[in-house]
């Protein structure tokens, strides 16, 4: 036990092994439903379920053992919300690219940001991107997952018309959605650890009374990793028409990762004097590692989680509280059965509350300043509209761009959008 404060710092950070312990419970339960919600998701590019949910269990235990023991930052990692509905809607049904090929563009975006995290120049790309288009990018991101969560629980369906109307809501799926989606807002409110899989858990409860979902067990052996463990098509990514499609993971990731490192480390009051992130580099590798050992496991790019928050607020200060965390996640591959008996409706109402904590980034915006504003909300508006994180990112780098010339404010459009915009520009003209 000496050692493990010892290695850790529990005793100069003010925490100790039982806080530590308590505390990555607390983040445990607050990211749980990702276990449940991206192989769901990924089922939907053709990918086996059971084996999926192994590779998200093992991918956040990866990620976030890594980044307790490397970074010692009370920071879990898992599959990303909204990188996973990119790699689903965007690259596989959108672009029509198989489920290998895009796992091969995550391992490359992995790679890349490695290399980055080892350079000098990551601080500078990390706040090379405008805060405007981060907030917007985030904000999309949130309602494209809005919109796959209407999507799928049929609360919205197509229309010839209007192309999108509402669906039958007084019909089982629909109303279930909106129920758990109600509960989990409710829960989350009143700050009870685990609102998320709390209310995926009781509207799923109601439909196995009810015969409309099928209850398969809570324990077993984890199910065969076979068709996803290292199916990757990495030669099938290089091609030219996926260089957008690893620009758009390795951006959403960059800073995605450093935003949630900067608040939760800033809650937990352990950024530096000069305002600082400790062991940037190294928590920067965790982060990037775990996405490309996630692209072999079988899943979607691997990120720092902002429910690591949770955690904070229970009293974690040090990666213990990560590694208490990421042993957790390896104890869940044992519920597999439990996980594959949630119904699509009840993980709808778990995106549905995740894209209204995603799109509350406009409202940090400078809405004032037309220049900054504006290519934010195209970008934001542009995701669901267009049914691509990548075009919407696209859009706001190239919105920004030309609004800002128009302004005559050249000298406030940093070198890398310039750079992104002309890629985007290449892909919408010529790809």
């Amino acid at each position: 036990m000496n050692k493990i404060a010892e290695f850790f710092q529990l005793s100069s950070l003010g925490t100790d092994i039982r806080k530590e312990s308590i505390a990555g419970l607390t983040t445990f339960l607050a990211m749980a439903y990702i276990t449940v919600v991206n192989p769901a998701i990924l089922s939907d590019a053709g990918m086996d379920f059971g084996a999926v949910f192994v590779a998200t269990c093992l991918a956040a235990a990866f990620g976030s053992l890594a980044m307790g023991l490397l970074g010692n930052l009370p920071v879990a990692l898992a599959p990303g919300m909204g990188q996973n509905a990119f790699f689903t809607y965007g690259v596989v049904l959108g672009m029509g690219h198989s489920w290998q090929v895009a796992l091969g563009a995550v391992f490359l975006s992995g790679i890349l940001f490695i290399i980055l995290s080892v350079l000098p120049i990551r601080e500078w790309l990390i706040n090379a991107i405008p805060r405007s288009l981060k907030l917007g990018i985030s904000a999309g991101i949130g309602l494209f997952l809005g919109i796959i969560a209407l999507s799928n629980a049929k609360v919205v369906v197509d229309s010839p018309a209007t192309l999108v109307t509402l669906g039958d809501l007084a019909s089982f799926g629909p109303f279930m959605c909106l129920l758990g989606f109600a509960l989990i807002a409710g829960l989350s409110q009143m700050r009870v650890t685990g609102a998320v899989i709390i209310g995926m858990l009781l509207v799923t409860l109601v439909g196995w009374l009810v015969g409309a979902a099928e209850f398969k067990g809570v324990v077993d052996l984890p199910p065969s990793m076979a068709p996803v463990f290292v199916q990757l098509d990495v030669m099938g990514a290089l091609e030219v028409g996926l260089v957008t499609v690893i620009i758009t993971l390795l951006i959403v990731d960059v800073f995605d990762t450093a935003g949630t490192l900067v608040a939760v480390c800033n809650r937990a009051g352990l950024m530096q004097p000069d305002g600082s992130l400790p062991r940037m580099g190294k928590a920067l590798l965790a982060d990037s590692g775990a996405t490309a050992f996630g692209a072999l496991m079988g899943t979607s790019s691997t990120t720092s989680y902002i429910e690591s928050g949770a955690g904070v607020a229970a009293g974690g200060r040090t990666g213990l509280t990560a590694v208490v965390c990421g042993l957790l996640f390896l104890g869940c591959l044992f519920f597999a059965p439990l996980a594959q008996s949630i119904p699509s409706y009840a993980t709808a109402s778990a995106l549905l509350f995740v894209a209204c904590l995603m799109a509350r980034s406009l409202a940090d915006l400078d809405w004032d300043d037309y220049t900054e504003s504006a290519p934010a909300v195209i970008a934001a508006i542009a995701m669901p509209l267009g049914y691509s994180i990548a075009d919407g990112i696209g859009l706001g780098f190239i919105s920004y761009a030309v609004i800002k010339a128009v302004s005559g404010r050249f000298r406030e459009i940093p070198p890398v959008v310039y750079v992104i915009g002309a890629i985007f520009v290449v892909k919408f003209v010529f790809l």
